[in-house]
């Protein structure tokens, strides 16, 4: 689940790299409009805590995006790092884990 934000923190730098992937930011930004599954990525935190994120898009695209959060005038806004589409093994388990939730 991802926090409350004011909206995306985007740039050249974070839209070229998105794009490198094959993700169209509406994809990334669509991503988070429903269910997302969030995991801390400490080892990428460093300078600034950073989380992954992985779902569905509403045309059933399986996405995986690292993120951070930004504090611009008393707002937080998300700021996706880098995306990309997930493979074939990552989706299958993704599946069995959205199914045996399910259940």
């Amino acid at each position: 689940m991802i926090e409350r934000v004011a909206g995306f923190d985007w740039d050249e730098g974070n839209r070229a790299k998105c794009a490198r992937h094959g993700v169209a930011i509406a994809e990334i930004e669509e991503l988070f409009q429903g269910e997302v599954w969030v995991f801390p990525d400490p080892a990428h935190s460093t300078r600034e805590t950073r989380f992954l994120g992985i779902g569905r898009t509403v045309v059933g695209q399986h996405v995986f995006v690292a993120f951070t959060y930004r504090v611009r005038d008393g707002e937080r806004w998300l700021r996706p790092i880098s995306a990309r589409f997930m493979h074939a093994k990552e989706v299958r388990h993704y599946q069995e884990e959205v199914a045996r939730r399910q259940n």
